[in-house]
């Protein structure tokens, strides 16, 4: 049944297959002083759903196996950097939006093929079998089941890293009563290397493996909810959704390649956008601009308030028209945001 899973997972597209047991993770005692420090923010699902993430029983009861699966969205340096010569010939001032948004949400990408998948293990259990997939979604630590099962292992930036693709991944899970032998898990090969630590904007990365995402970009500019903090907001730069900075600098990123199931679905426009336009997006442009995106997550107020923050950092006095009018948004979180900004450039 292992082999045929990890086959059916082969010809789905994904680009690795692992399993291991539904024990709880080994790190749930660290997870627990993590959310006690509330070094997860306003993230409140992760403490609401605390107990879940770490005992697979009180998500699935039953649950003997997990299937671990990895997929790429590793991208072509030569096409990046193509999309960003052609678009910096023709615009001032750009954003940078995370890798991993510059296609269609991936959710939505991935989601019939685990659930093609998930029926696929449930049709070999047989009629008592009972499987439940998640794509970041539910409330698992997918790091330390990928780890466990693999897949990669935790980096120092505490994301995982696969030594056959990188750390451009997506994880996915499918819990299931099924009975599997596990894979061997995977050592840690980080070794004496820091460049993920040294490369954090805002110094987030604390210590090795340890991040306090109130201060990870990425939490800023996509998961906080309300204003930035005024003492972060020049270390943002012009990184309007997302950062990669700890990604980029892992060398195991000489493995990664394209994936299959990712690539088809690139958003070349994404690549290098232009921050005036995008300041200039009403609810209805915003929701056009960026349907079908993970970018659809921040909403307008929130989306705005960063490219305010954004062209603070890297605009110029010819910025401030387009600002003077954000200034005056209906949305306060916006207002003041491009409040700032124009001191910025003032100043």
């Amino acid at each position: 049944m292992k082999a045929a899973i990890r086959q059916r997972a082969a010809e789905l597209g994904f680009d690795d297959c692992r399993i291991t047991t539904a024990a709880p993770p080994a790190s749930a005692e660290k997870f627990a002083d993590w959310i006690a420090q509330k070094s997860h923010g306003e993230m409140a699902w992760l403490e609401r759903n605390a107990e879940k993430r770490v005992d697979p029983q009180k998500i699935l009861p039953g649950a003997k196996s997990v299937v671990c699966l990895a997929i790429s969205y590793a991208t072509s340096d030569k096409k990046l950097a193509a999309a960003q010569d052609s678009a910096l010939n023709t615009q001032h001032f750009s954003g940078i939006i995370a890798r991993y948004a510059q296609f269609a949400d991936y959710h939505d990408v991935l989601a019939e093929k685990l659930k093609t998948l998930t029926k696929f293990a449930d049709e070999l259990g047989g009629a008592n079998c009972k499987s439940l997939w998640y794509v970041d979604t539910g409330p698992i630590l997918e790091r330390d089941f990928a780890q466990r099962a693999g897949i990669g292992f935790v980096g120092k930036h505490t994301n995982v890293i696969s030594r056959r693709l990188g750390n451009w991944i997506f994880l996915a899970e499918i819990l299931t009563t099924l009975e599997l032998e596990p894979d061997a898990p995977e050592k840690n090969h980080c070794g004496s290397c820091s460049r993920c630590i040294s490369a954090c904007p805002t110094n987030a990365i604390t210590a090795p493996f340890q991040l306090d995402a109130r201060k990870c970009i990425s939490y800023l500019t996509i998961e906080l909810k309300g204003s930035i903090p005024v003492e972060l907001r020049p270390l943002i730069g012009n990184r309007i959704y997302g950062c990669d900075d700890c990604l980029a600098v892992c060398p195991w990123n000489k493995f990664a390649r394209e994936g299959n199931l990712m690539k088809p679905h690139t958003r070349t426009d994404l690549a290098v956008p232009d921050l005036l336009e995008l300041l200039r997006l009403d609810d209805a442009g915003f929701k056009s601009h960026f349907a079908g995106t993970p970018m659809l997550r921040t909403k307008r107020r929130g989306f705005l308030r960063n490219v305010c923050v954004a062209l603070g950092n890297v605009g110029d006095k010819t910025a401030l028209p387009d600002l003077e009018q954000a200034a005056h948004d209906q949305e306060p979180l916006i207002a003041e945001h491009a409040r700032w900004a124009m001191q910025q450039i003032l100043s």
